[in-house]
C-alpha cells in the first residue's frame, strides 16, 4: 500500500477540483476526531492506504459532501385511458329506424359532422307543431297589436282586450316551449330558420306543415376519432343507445398508482415523463392534473391523473406504461450522496472518507429516503467531507482481506 490519490471529484459544489498531495495534520486530526465521534468504539476498522497508481486502476473517485437542492425522482405504475375531457357519446335524441351511417372505426371526424341518420315520426311531429304553433302566434301577434290600437280609440272593451293580450303570451310561451323542443334533438337556430323559410315556400297553406321532415340527422359535438361504433342500417334505436364514441387522441390521460409515502414528493407543479416498454428510446411529456383525494382502501395507493401529449399518436389508450416524477424540493440543507458510494459492512452503511494522501477511513452513516440516483444523509456525514464516491466496492474489498477473521463483510 502505497501514496496519495491524484485525481478529485467534487459534485453539487462546483465539478472537478485537483489539489496537491500536500499533508494536511490539522484537518487530518479534525477529520478522525469526528470520525471517532460517528463511529464511536464499536465501529473502528483500519484504515486504508492505497497508492496513486491503485486509485487510477481502480477508478476511485472522490466527491465533496456539499448541501444540495434535491429533486426526487418516483417512478409509478399506469395505464392509458382516453381524456374524458376530450371525449363523447353519441346517441340518438329521439327513438326511430336508422337510414343511413357515414362513419366507422378509426375515421377522423369533425365538430358538426353527421354521423347517422334516425328517421323518427316523433321528430316530424316536433317540427309540425313548431310550424302550426307559430303560425297561430303570429295571427294572434297581429289581433293583439290590432286589439291596443282599439283599446287606445276606447272602441274595445277592456274584457276583451285582456282576453287578447293573454291568449297571445299563452301562445308565445308555448311558441318558444316548441322552439326549445327542437333544440333538444340538436337542432340549431340557423336549422329552424331554414324549416321556417321552407315552410313559407308553400303557397298551398292547407298542407303545408307536411313539410316536417322525419329524418333526424346525428351530429358529432367534438372533433376527433371514432372509437367505438354500434349501429346498423334498419336498427331501431333508442335514446339510451350508445351509438358512437368520439375521442381526441391528441392528448390522452396516464392514471398512476403513488403509494402514500410518496405523496410528500407529488404535487401539481411536478415534471412528469411517460415512457413505454413499446418505445424504450421516447419519452413523452405529462403534466400533474389530478391528485386523489382518497387512498385506496386495500392498495393503499393514491390515483395521479396526468395530461399526456399524444400528437403523434404512438400511444394507445388501454397501454401499461410508467411515470417518471420528478419534484425539486426547495429546501437547501440536504446532504446527500450517490448510492454508488455507500457500502454495506456488517449489517451497517459505511462510506469511505479520504483523510490524507493515501488514506481511506471508514465512516458509518444513516440513511434517509432515496432520490433518484442519490441518498439523502441523516446522520455521519458533515458538509466539507470528501468521500469516495466511485469504485468504494474496491475499497470494502481490501477493507476484507485487511479485517479477515475479525470482520464479517455483507
Amino acid at each position: 500500500m502505497l501514496l496519495s490519490v491524484l485525481l478529485f471529484f467534487v459534485f453539487c459544489g462546483g465539478g472537478d477540483t485537483n489539489k496537491p498531495a500536500a499533508s494536511k495534520p490539522q484537518a487530518l486530526d479534525h477529520q478522525r476526531e469526528q470520525a471517532g465521534q460517528h463511529e464511536g468504539e464499536e465501529h473502528e476498522h483500519p484504515e486504508l492506504r492505497l497508492s496513486p497508481d491503485k486509485q487510477k486502476e481502480w477508478g476511485i473517485v472522490i466527491g465533496q459532501v456539499a448541501l444540495q437542492d434535491i429533486s426526487s425522482e418516483l417512478t409509478l405504475p399506469g395505464v392509458l385511458t382516453v381524456n374524458q375531457n376530450r371525449t363523447a357519446h353519441v346517441s340518438s335524441f329521439v327513438q326511430g329506424k336508422v337510414v343511413s351511417h357515414s362513419a366507422d372505426l378509426g375515421n377522423r371526424i369533425r365538430t358538426g359532422q353527421a354521423l347517422v341518420t334516425i328517421n323518427s315520426p316523433e321528430f316530424a311531429k316536433a317540427q309540425a307543431d313548431f310550424l302550426r304553433t307559430r303560425a297561430k302566434y303570429l295571427l294572434s301577434q297581429k289581433e293583439y297589436e290590432r286589439a291596443k290600437m282599439l283599446m287606445a280609440e276606447k272602441a274595445i272593451e277592456e274584457k276583451e282586450y285582456l282576453r287578447r293580450e293573454a291568449e297571445h303570451e299563452n301562445l308565445a310561451t308555448e311558441y318558444g316551449a316548441l322552439g326549445s323542443a327542437l333544440h333538444s334533438y340538436g337542432i340549431t337556430h340557423e336549422q329552424i330558420d331554414e324549416l321556417i323559410e321552407k315552410c313559407k315556400s308553400i303557397k298551398d297553406k292547407e298542407y303545408k306543415c307536411e313539410i316536417a321532415d322525419p329524418n333526424l340527422p346525428i351530429l358529432s359535438p367534438i372533433s376527433g376519432t371514432v372509437i367505438y361504433r354500434d349501429v346498423v342500417m334498419g336498427e331501431h334505436v333508442e335514446p339510451t343507445k350508445i351509438l358512437y364514441t368520439i375521442s381526441d387522441l391528441n392528448t390522452l390521460w396516464a392514471t398512476l398508482d403513488a403509494y402514500e409515502k410518496d405523496l410528500p414528493f407529488i404535487n401539481e407543479k411536478s415534471k412528469v415523463t411517460i415512457t413505454s416498454p413499446i418505445y424504450p428510446d421516447l419519452k413523452f411529456k405529462g403534466k400533474i392534473t389530478y391528485i386523489s383525494d382518497l387512498v385506496d382502501e386495500k392498495l393503499r395507493t393514491i390515483k395521479i391523473r396526468v395530461d399526456v401529449d399524444n400528437t403523434e399518436g404512438l400511444l394507445k389508450p388501454n397501454m401499461y406504461i410508467q411515470g417518471m416524477i420528478e419534484n425539486l424540493k426547495e429546501q437547501r440543507d440536504i446532504l446527500a450522496i450517490p448510492e454508488e458510494a455507500i457500502q454495506s459492512l456488517d449489517g451497517e452503511k459505511i462510506v469511505f472518507v479520504f483523510e490524507e494522501d493515501d488514506v481511506f477511513a471508514v465512516r458509518h452513516v444513516k440513511l434517509g429516503n432515496k432520490v433518484g440516483e442519490k441518498r439523502i444523509i441523516v446522520q455521519g456525514l458533515d458538509e466539507g467531507d470528501e468521500i469516495v464516491i466511485k469504485g468504494a466496492f474496491h475499497l470494502k474489498a481490501e477493507l476484507s482481506k485487511a479485517t479477515f477473521g475479525h470482520t464479517h463483510v455483507h
